[in-house]
């Protein structure tokens, strides 16, 4: 790659990696890096060494503009991005500017969303949503967005009307790691016992954490294998997030933005529900969203 082809750098900055594209005028990929310092191993002052370890390779001598989505932008990262209030469209507005020492580095940070009543944010799932409607501008539906913090948002001519957050997986990770659960616990996966608990969830949400426990119960006196009891404690969890999303998905046109097996998951789950996702890939979303922010950054800095 050479100087002249990189024209910005696109960067998604998470709680637990972050990734950065070296980005030419067209739009294309130059190329990429990867790294596990997420926001959540990091001092303000620290965020700058770390981008240089996976971007300098990429850098001359001239300026380079780097946009950037995720928690780098929160409280507690780089500098802090205010949030837009719904609805509104997923990204827009300035967006903040981190300080740095170097003086080759331009790094603006993507304002979050948020939502007064009920109060709820996001961060970074702003650019996804921006991603899908550059390719879908006509899409009007719900998004669901499977995760840490999955979110289900509403669409409505081009913006994000209202959303919710669920927990599930990062309650997934505690429960399974960090609770008595965590001795019945297997690595693989029983698709059978996910379509039972996730029927179980959404018939009695309110009996989740009795049948929570009987995932340990039966493994001890009854033979539940491991593999069965962590596809169990998904569907569980999944089943209650759908039950109470019901109003989002219930009779609407549904998207999935999500990676690898979780998506998956999630697909399946709506299909016994009768409901057929269009799913995309979360990571090209994102690098959608960014290409789709710079570009109206650039409109509106002109």
């Amino acid at each position: 790659m050479t100087g002249s082809a990189l024209d910005w750098i696109a960067l998604d900055w998470g709680t637990s990696n972050c990734r950065a594209w070296a980005m030419a005028r067209n739009g294309s990929v130059l190329t990429e890096a990867r790294s596990d310092k997420g926001m959540g191993q990091l001092t303000r002052d620290e965020f700058e060494p770390a981008l240089l370890e996976m971007i300098g390779p990429w850098l001359d001598t001239a300026p380079v503009d780097v946009l950037a989505c995720g928690m780098l932008g929160a409280r507690q990262g780089w500098v802090e991005a205010p949030y837009r209030t719904v609805p509104c469209t997923p990204v827009g507005g300035d967006a903040a500017l981190a300080k740095t020492i170097d003086p080759r580095l331009r790094v603006r940070v993507i304002s979050g969303l948020k939502q007064v009543n009920p109060a709820d944010v996001m961060r970074g799932e702003e650019t996804q949503i921006a991603g899908w409607l550059a390719q879908n501008p006509s899409f009007d539906g719900v998004l669901c967005l499977p995760g840490t913090h999955a979110k289900w948002v509403q669409i409505s001519a081009s913006e994000v009307v209202s959303f919710r957050t669920f927990l599930t997986g990062e309650l997934f990770a505690a429960i399974k790691n960090h609770t008595v659960l965590r001795h019945s616990m297997g690595s693989g996966w029983d698709e059978a016992a996910f379509e039972d608990a996730l029927t179980d969830a959404m018939s009695r949400p309110e009996a989740i954490a009795q049948r929570l426990f009987s995932i340990r119960a039966e493994g001890l006196i009854a033979g539940l294998s491991p593999d069965a009891a962590t596809a169990r404690l998904s569907g569980l969890l999944i089943g209650a997030e759908l039950a109470a999303a019901r109003p989002y998905w219930l009779g609407q046109n549904v998207a999935l933005i999500g990676t690898g097996g979780l998506g998956a998951h999630y697909a399946r789950a709506l299909s016994l529900q009768g409901v057929t996702a269009t799913s995309a890939d979360a990571e090209a979303m994102t690098r959608a969203g960014l290409i789709a922010a710079r570009d109206g950054l650039s409109e509106e800095t002109t």
